[in-house]
């Protein structure tokens, strides 16, 4: 018999199916997904040895759960991803506005209902999918919305008075009853509405215009906030704390690694642009290396943090900036260039707070500088570190590359738009690029050699052995004294 085919309180009783509370019922799933060593938080990196373990045991410990954290890590999935942990269904009251359990009714018409009706009380089976509500903390959130309040029309049309209890209009929590709720951004609530949440979390019972209603909610609480926002614009009032049972603290990613595999499943491409264009791998390490650069950068706000959304969107940005290159020139293929970096600016300027030397110096300027810091970054991992002190005579990695530009009078120019073959022979020309890269990284694949090779420059400008100018409709590369001794 399928469990949907029963239909009355008889019938399930005859089943022999009983029913649990939602957090004894994510404890026992977690305890089956343990022992079956199944990961129990699927899609989310970087937190397998820090925030995840301290989930499982705050689940395991039947806690209210709040996840705190900076912008951008995470937490909503978390609390999310808990819908996995609950049963298939549950069987509720046909008709109950607040998810009645059949075993242990709480609402009025529930209770007469069964009493009425007994072993024929009609049962509906709700999904784990709809066991789960959301509420986005806003100033503007009232106790009506969350907690209810007393309906004057449904007391019309039923002819009722304000002294009965069936006036009552249910909240979201009410009607999130054996469900998992969330508030995100709980230190925007305003304290008094922070307040009304103190019974339902610890005594069980709701106040609503008067009438005090013993209502053992069934309800999973999982509350997230920003340390931030605890200055900026609110925050957790202590009685409500001290009433939430686990607090976890969530993170950034910590390696390269964990942030491409973030990015990469989030990032929202379409097939034709996987397809047209090709992006190297360094190309992938050099756009997580922005966040962590701006992550530790001086003119941004680090205690404001800086989201993972800034690389999701920043892959994003930059493989239409690729095709959108290759569509103007006709390319049916290409593979992303370092100047295609500039398309991902906007995914920056938006996604991170400046302080006061930050908004002086300007975003696109600070978008810049940490493209250049990403790139001197990562170079020393691929090529020798450049030494700013030289000894005389002495021969160093780079003075080919140097020499090469002190020789070009008129400078190098890398045009924006120009089709792959002239891009890739433009870069040929520089013939000790190709002695550098077969010294250093002889293993490269084809198509990954011009990215490399248009990042050495870009990372020998960082390092002061070349300069770099912006011109109309792309980059002019020099070398930076060439210019004084030969008087142009």
């Amino acid at each position: 018999m399928e469990i949907k085919d029963i239909k009355t309180f008889g019938a399930l009783k005859k089943a022999g199916i009983k029913s649990k509370s939602i957090k004894d019922e994510l404890r026992d799933n977690l305890i089956q997904k343990i022992k079956q060593k199944a990961t129990t938080f699927e899609g989310v990196y970087g937190y397998e040895d820090t925030v995840i373990p301290e989930l499982e045991r705050a689940i395991l410990s039947r806690h209210n759960i709040n996840l705190l954290g900076l912008r951008g890590q995470a937490k909503t999935r978390l609390a999310r991803l808990m819908v996995n942990l609950l049963d298939d269904y549950i069987p509720v009251v046909e008709g109950s506005e607040i998810n009645d359990d059949p075993y242990r009714p709480i609402s009025r018409y529930a209770k007469e209902l069964i009493k009425e009706k007994g072993d024929e009380t009609p049962i509906s089976w709700l999904h784990k999918s709809e066991r789960f509500a959301e509420k986005l903390a806003t100033p503007d959130v009232t106790v009506a919305d969350i907690i209810g309040d007393v309906d004057p029309i449904k007391a019309a049309h039923l002819k009722l008075s304000y002294a009965d209890d069936r006036v009552i209009h249910y909240g979201m929590i009410p009607r999130a009853n054996r469900c998992i709720f969330v508030i995100n951004e709980l230190p925007d609530l305003q304290a008094r509405i922070q307040v009304a949440l103190f019974n339902i979390l610890q005594e069980g019972d709701i106040q609503i215009r008067g009438f005090k209603l013993r209502l053992p909610l069934d309800i999973q609480f999982v509350f997230t906030a920003n340390p931030e926002d605890y200055t900026n614009r609110g925050s957790i009032v202590t009685p409500l704390k001290d009433r939430v049972g686990s607090q976890i603290l969530t993170h950034y990613p910590e390696d390269i690694d964990t942030a491409r595999q973030i990015t990469q499943q989030e990032a929202k491409l379409v097939e034709s642009q996987k397809k047209m264009v090709i992006v190297p791998d360094l190309a992938r390490d050099l756009l997580e290396q922005i966040v962590f650069e701006a992550r530790k950068n001086d003119y941004i706000d680090v205690k404001s943090g800086v989201s993972a959304r800034l690389s999701i969107t920043a892959l994003e940005n930059l493989l239409s900036t690729a095709e959108r290159r290759a569509l103007l020139s006709g390319d049916k293929i290409t593979t992303v260039r370092l100047g295609d970096f500039i398309g991902i600016i906007p995914s920056i300027t938006g996604k991170v707070e400046l302080v006061y030397e930050g908004e002086q110096e300007g975003a696109v300027a600070v978008a810049y500088n940490l493209i250049g810091e990403a790139v001197k970054s990562l170079f020393v991992q691929y090529f020798p570190k450049v030494e700013k002190l030289q000894k005389q005579n002495e021969e160093g990695p780079y003075d080919d590359v140097v020499s090469w530009f002190f020789n070009q009078k008129e400078g190098f120019e890398l045009l924006d738009d120009v089709r792959d073959k002239q891009y890739k022979s433009v870069l040929e020309a520089i013939s000790p690029l190709d002695d550098l890269l077969g010294a250093y990284q002889p293993n490269l694949s084809q198509q990954d050699t011009y990215f490399v090779k248009e990042f050495v420059l870009w990372a020998l400008v960082e390092f002061k052995l070349l300069s770099k100018y912006r011109i109309s409709k792309g980059l002019q590369f020099k070398d930076p004294y060439g210019s004084f001794i030969s008087g142009i």
